[in-house]
C-alpha cells in the first residue's frame, strides 16, 4: 500500500474525459501530486457532470472515454511515477430511465427479479394497494389525468418479443404473466403463446422465481422469432396495442391500459407523491437515486467487481467511498472492502494490519464527535479540516457583535441549533415523510406486541420519533451487534432534548424510544440500525440543503460539516484537532475545497474578512440598502428580496466579486449570481422551495441581482468595488496562509481542480466550470526556480492577485513533500506559541522527524494588523518584536525558509516574526 503524498480532485464528465485528464498529468506531476483523485467513471446517466448517478457497476462510462483511453490515462500516470484514488459509490444508483438493467428487471418481474433484493425495497409497506409492488413516482402531473391525456402508450417492441409503457422518456415494461391481456385481441396464431405466459409462475412465488427467469426470457425470445419469421403478425399485435391506448376525451377507451398497469409490480405515481408513499430508500429525497442493500454479499460483489478488477491490475490505487453514512452497517462494508482486496488482489499483510488497501470516506464528523477508530479507513475525504482551518481566519471576538448585526438586521432572533431542529422537522414532513412513516410503522409492530405499550399510537409514536430524529446531534449512529459508549451518548442526547421539545401530554414514550435503540433484542436491533439510515439524510437534507440558507449570520461557516452556532476557531482549539489527527488518523484527506462546497476556499477566505470588520459591514450593510430600494419589487404586499437574503447576497458579492474584471466579465458573473441565488432561496424553502417554486419571488430575486450588477450608473456598484477590494486583499492573505497550513498539516492534502490558483466558485454546478489549465501550465513554468533571488521570489508575493503566489506556495510546498516522504508521513505534531503584540496574528507549528522538521509560520487576522490594500504582512516594524517560542531547537540553529532561502538563527529558544516574514507573508522553515 502506498500513502498518496498529495491527491488532485478532477471533475469528469462528457467535456473533460480520459484523453483530457490524461493530457493533464504531465502538469500535475510537474506542480508535485502523487494522485490524481477522480469523480466517478463507472456508467452513468448520460449527460451527467458529476457521475454519481450510476447505472452500471460492470463497465466505464463511454461518456467519459473507452478502456483504451482509461488504459491510456492509467499508463501516463505510471510514466510520472503516480497514482490514481477512484471513487466508489456503494450506497445507491441511477434509475427511473430505461438505462438501469437492474432496475428494469425489478420492475418486470418484481419479487420473482434476481435483483429484487439488490435494492432497499418494502414489499408490504402500510399502504394496502402497495402490497407486493413497488411505488415509481416518474410522472409529471395526477396519474388519471395523463392516463386520459393519452401521454401513457402501450407499445410493442419486436425484436425483443417485449411490451412496455412508454412515459417520455421512460420505459416501463410489462410483467410477462400480463401479456394475454393483449395478445388475447391479436391474431390466432400467437394464442398458444399468449397462454404459456399466463402461465408463468407468479411473481410472488419466490421459490419459482429462477423458472420463471428462464421461460419468460425463452417466451420473449420465441414471439420475437415469430415475428420475424411471419411479418403478418406484428401488425396484428400493433393493432391490439393500439386498443389499449385510446382516445383522449373518451374516459372509458382507457380503462383497459389502466387494468393492464394496475396489474403489474409497480405503480406509476405523479412524482410530489413519493414524499408520502415511497417505499424504497432513497438517497436523499431523490427519486432518481435508489438505495442499494450493499450489506448482502452478492450485491457487494455485483457492484464491486470492476473495482477489484482494476485494483488487481495495479490501475487503481486506493478508494474514496461516497456516502457510507446510507450503508445498513458501514463497518462491515469497510472490513468487507479489506479482506476483499486481500483475496482478489493477493496483497499480504501482517495480522494486525486492518487496513491494507488506502481507503478514505466521505464522512461528516462533528467538531465534538470522533469517527470510530476501529473503522478499516485512513480517514476522510477533509470537510472538518476544512471547517477548521476556515475558521481560524474568523475573528472569534466579533461573535457578539455579529449576532446583534445580523439579528438586528434581518430580524432573525432564533440561534442557529432552533433553526436546524425547525428544518430537520420541515424535512420529515415533506421530503423524508414516507420514510419516517415506515420507520414509525416498524416501531408500532414493535410497541404493540409488548403488553406495556401497546397503548402508544400510530401516530404519537411518529411525532415522537421525528422530534428524537430532529434533535440527533450528529449524522448517525453506528451500532450493529453492540453499542458504543459514544452511541449511547448520542441517543441520550438526542432523546433529552426531545423531550424538552415535546408537546406530548405523555412522554413516557421517548422512555420507550430510547428503550429500544438501545436494546440487544433482535427485532428492536433492526429497527435501530435501519434508524440510522434516516438520520443522516434527515441531517444533510435539513441542515446543509436548508439550514444553511436561512442562518446567514457569516456564511463562510456554513460548509459541508461545518457549524455555524461555532464563530471561528481560536489557534489552540486549532492545535488541540491537529494533534489529535496526527495520533489517530495521520493519513486521513485534508481539504479546503471539495465538489461538494457551498462556497470555494478563496470565497470564504474574503467573507471571514467581514468577522474583522464589523463596523464596516454594517455602515455597507445600511448604504447598500438605502442605494438598492429601488430595485426591490412588491409581491403580496412584501419587498422582495427579504431582509435575510439581502444580507447573504451582500456576503456573496464581497465574497465573489469580479475585482479586475471587465463589462463582459460582469456580465457573465451576474448570471452566476443570479443562478446562485434561485438555488439558495429554493433551498432554504422559506419564500420558495424546489417542490413549489414561487415565480413571482424568484422573479423578482432575479431582478434585484440584475439590478445591482448593471454596468452603467450605478453607484452600489462603485461602492462594492471599493469595499471588494478590501476584503479581496487581506482574503488572499488568509488564503496563502490556508494554503501554507493544508500543505504542512497531518494528513494528505487534496486540492481541488483548479484551486491552485484563485477560484471563487460558488455552489454546485458553478464549482464544476471548466478549468483553463493553459494558463496555469504557463504561470507555473514562469515560477523561480529553487534558489532563485529574494527579491525575485518577493515580487511573486507582492502582486498574488495573478494566484501565482498561491501557486507558488503550493508547488514548492509539494515539492518538499516529495523530498522529505518520511517528515509527513510520519512526522509528529508539536504547536508552536508565540509571545509578543502580534501574537493573535500568527499559527504556527512544527513536524519533526528524525531529527530534522519544518516549522510552518502562517499569519492571520489581518485587518487587526492595519493593512491597507497591497500591503503585504512583512517587516520587523509591524511584528513589533513578537517572536515564536521554540525550545525544541537548540541555540544557534539556523532554519531556511523554503520559499526565499533566508536563513534564520534561534537565539535564546526563540525567533523573531519579524525576521521570519522580512520577505513573504509564509514561511515554511527547515531546520
Amino acid at each position: 500500500m502506498s500513502i498518496p503524498r498529495a491527491t488532485y480532485r478532477i471533475q469528469l464528465h462528457k467535456g473533460f474525459g480520459f484523453r483530457d485528464a490524461t493530457a493533464l498529468v504531465p502538469y500535475l506531476a510537474e506542480l508535485g501530486v502523487s494522485h490524481v483523485y477522480c469523480s466517478p467513471y463507472l456508467r452513468a446517466r448520460s449527460g451527467s457532470m458529476h457521475g454519481y448517478d450510476i447505472i452500471a457497476h460492470d463497465e466505464l462510462n463511454p461518456e467519459i472515454g473507452s478502456r483504451a483511453e482509461f488504459d491510456g490515462f492509467v499508463a501516463e500516470l505510471r510514466r510520472h511515477g503516480m497514482g490514481q484514488i477512484m471513487d466508489v459509490v456503494p450506497n445507491h444508483m441511477g434509475v427511473m430511465a430505461a438505462d438501469n438493467v437492474w432496475w428494469m428487471d425489478v420492475l418486470e418481474n418484481g419479487q420473482a427479479s434476481p435483483y429484487a433484493d439488490y435494492f432497499d425495497i418494502d414489499w408490504h409497506p402500510a399502504s394496502a394497494h402497495l402490497n407486493n409492488r413497488l411505488l415509481v413516482p416518474v410522472l409529471g402531473g395526477h396519474y388519471g389525468a395523463l392516463l386520459q391525456e393519452g401521454e401513457l402508450k402501450l407499445t410493442f417492441d419486436a425484436s425483443r418479443g417485449a411490451f412496455s409503457v412508454e412515459y417520455h422518456h421512460h420505459r416501463l415494461p410489462i410483467d410477462p404473466r400480463t401479456y394475454p391481456r393483449i395478445l388475447a385481441k391479436a391474431p390466432q396464431a400467437l394464442q398458444e403463446i399468449s397462454a404459456e405466459f399466463g402461465s408463468l409462475p407468479p411473481r410472488e412465488a419466490a421459490g419459482l422465481a429462477a423458472a420463471r427467469e428462464v421461460a419468460k426470457d425463452s417466451l420473449k425470445q420465441r414471439l420475437s422469432r415469430m415475428c420475424a419469421e411471419n411479418p403478418a403478425l406484428s401488425p396484428g399485435i400493433q393493432a391490439a396495442v393500439a386498443s389499449f391506448n385510446g382516445m383522449p376525451g373518451d374516459v372509458a377507451s382507457f380503462d383497459a391500459l389502466h387494468e393492464l398497469l394496475d396489474a403489474q409490480a409497480y405503480r406509476l405515481a405523479y412524482w410530489l407523491v413519493a414524499s408520502d408513499e415511497i417505499n424504497y430508500r432513497r438517497f436523499f429525497d431523490i427519486n432518481e437515486l435508489a438505495a442499494l442493500r450493499m450489506e448482502k454479499p452478492e450485491v457487494f460483489d455485483a457492484t464491486h467487481a470492476l473495482v477489484f478488477d482494476l485494483l488487481r491490475e495495479g490501475a487503481v490505487d486506493g478508494l474514496r467511498i461516497d456516502h457510507p453514512d446510507g450503508l445498513y452497517d458501514p463497518a462491515a462494508y469497510f472490513r468487507r472492502l479489506q479482506e476483499k482486496y486481500v483475496e482478489v488482489c493477493g496483497a499480504s499483510r501482517a495480522l494486525e494490519d486492518r487496513r491494507p488497501l488506502y481507503v478514505v470516506v466521505e464522512k461528516i464528523v462533528a467538531s465534538y464527535e470522533s469517527m470510530p477508530e476501529a473503522w478499516a479507513v485512513h480517514g476522510t475525504t477533509g470537510y472538518r479540516f476544512a471547517n477548521l482551518v476556515n475558521g481560524v481566519f474568523v475573528d472569534e471576538s466579533s461573535a457578539r457583535a455579529f449576532s446583534r448585526l445580523y439579528s438586528g438586521y434581518t430580524g432573525v432572533r432564533d440561534d442557529f441549533e432552533e433553526i436546524a431542529r425547525r428544518s430537520r422537522q420541515l424535512i420529515l414532513r415533506i421530503a423524508l415523510a414516507s420514510e419516517l412513516t415506515v420507520l414509525a410503522n416498524r416501531l408500532a409492530r414493535i410497541a404493540h406486541g409488548h403488553r406495556g405499550t401497546r397503548d402508544y399510537t400510530l401516530n404519537t409514536l411518529r411525532q415522537a420519533l421525528a422530534e428524537v430524529i430532529a434533535c440527533f446531534p450528529v449524522y448517525r449512529t453506528y451500532r450493529a451487534e453492540t453499542i458504543s459508549v459514544d452511541d449511547r451518548r448520542w441517543i441520550d442526547w438526542a432523546v433529552a432534548r426531545a423531550r424538552r421539545h415535546t408537546r406530548a401530554t405523555d412522554r413516557s414514550i421517548f422512555d420507550f424510544i430510547s428503550g429500544v435503540l438501545l436494546s440487544d433484542e433482535p427485532a428492536m436491533r433492526a429497527f435501530a440500525m435501519k434508524f440510522q439510515q434516516l438520520t443522516a439524510p434527515v441531517m444533510a437534507k435539513g441542515v446543509e440543503d436548508t439550514g444553511f440558507y436561512i442562518y446567514n449570520r457569516l456564511v463562510s461557516l456554513n460548509d459541508v460539516g461545518g457549524d455555524p452556532a461555532v464563530f471561528g476557531y481560536g489557534v489552540n482549539a486549532f492545535h488541540g484537532a491537529s494533534a489529535d489527527r496526527a495520533a489517530k488518523w495521520p493519513h486521513t484527506l485534508v481539504a479546503t475545497s471539495t465538489h461538494d462546497n457551498k462556497r470555494s476556499e478563496d470565497v470564504r477566505a474574503r467573507i471571514n474578512v467581514l468577522s474583522e470588520l464589523p463596523a464596516a459591514w454594517r455602515l455597507n450593510l445600511r448604504r447598500w440598502t438605502r442605494l438598492n430600494r429601488s430595485n426591490k419589487r412588491l409581491v403580496e404586499g412584501e419587498q422582495v428580496p427579504s431582509r435575510n437574503d439581502e444580507y447573504l447576497l451582500y456576503q456573496i458579492l464581497l465574497g465573489s466579486f469580479p475585482v479586475a474584471g471587465d463589462a463582459d466579465a460582469l456580465v457573465a458573473y451576474a448570471k452566476r449570481v443570479d443562478a446562485y441565488m434561485l438555488k439558495a432561496i429554493r433551498e432554504a424553502k422559506v419564500h420558495s422551495s424546489w417542490v413549489n417554486p414561487d415565480a413571482e419571488y424568484e422573479a423578482a430575486m432575479s431582478a434585484f441581482v440584475n439590478g445591482l450588477l448593471k454596468p452603467d450608473r450605478n453607484l452600489f456598484l462603485e461602492h462594492l468595488r471599493g469595499a471588494a477590494a478590501t476584503v479581496a486583499w487581506l482574503g488572499m492573505l488568509n488564503g496563502l496562509s490556508a494554503t501554507l497550513i493544508k500543505l504542512t498539516s497531518p494528513g494528505v492534502p487534496d486540492i481541488y481542480q483548479g484551486n491552485e490558483l484563485w477560484d471563487f466558485s460558488l455552489v454546485d454546478p458553478d464549482n464544476r466550470r471548466p478549468v483553463d489549465y493553459s494558463i496555469r501550465r504557463e504561470l507555473l513554468a514562469g515560477l523561480p526556480a529553487s534558489g532563485a533571488p529574494v527579491p525575485e521570489v518577493r515580487e511573486i508575493f507582492a502582486k498574488p492577485q495573478d494566484g501565482r503566489a498561491k501557486l507558488f506556495v503550493t508547488s514548492r510546498l509539494l515539492a518538499h513533500r516529495k523530498a522529505n516522504p518520511g517528515l509527513f508521513l510520519n512526522g509528529g505534531y508539536t504547536p508552536v506559541l508565540a509571545s509578543g503584540r502580534r501574537e493573535s496574528n500568527t499559527l504556527a507549528f512544527a513536524r519533526i522527524h528524525d531529527g530534522s522538521g519544518l516549522l510552518t509560520v502562517a499569519t492571520r487576522l489581518h485587518a487587526g494588523l492595519g493593512l491597507v490594500v497591497g500591503e503585504l504582512p512583512c517587516g520587523e516594524s509591524l511584528w513589533e518584536g513578537t517572536k515564536l517560542e521554540v525550545p525544541f531547537l537548540p541555540g544557534g540553529t539556523r532554519v531556511r525558509n523554503i520559499f526565499t532561502g533566508s536563513e534564520i538563527e534561534v537565539r535564546e529558544g526563540a525567533l523573531l516574526l519579524g525576521q521570519i516574514f522580512a520577505d513573504a507573508p509564509a514561511a515554511a522553515l527547515a531546520f
